[in-house]
């Protein structure tokens, strides 16, 4: 088996929490510095990992205001 890419493995936690509920609709997510930062990984790959859940609709990028957990 490949394991899997960190950017993958943010994006899965970050899924995890906006499922859940910990992360509510229409909620800032930690910027890409900040998760760079809280996993130890380049700012790239954080941002990787937010593109992926953009592309999943999960959440909206805002240019100037920051990365929201999308309203369902």
């Amino acid at each position: 088996t490949t394991p899997v890419p960190p950017s993958r493995q943010i994006a899965n936690a970050l899924r995890a929490q906006i499922e859940s509920g910990e992360l509510a609709p229409d909620t800032r997510i930690p910027s890409v510095i900040s998760l760079a930062g809280q996993y130890g990984v380049s700012p790239d790959t954080a941002r990787k990992a937010v593109r992926i859940l953009r592309d999943e609709g999960l959440v909206q990028v805002v240019a100037g205001y920051g990365t929201f957990v999308a309203s369902r």
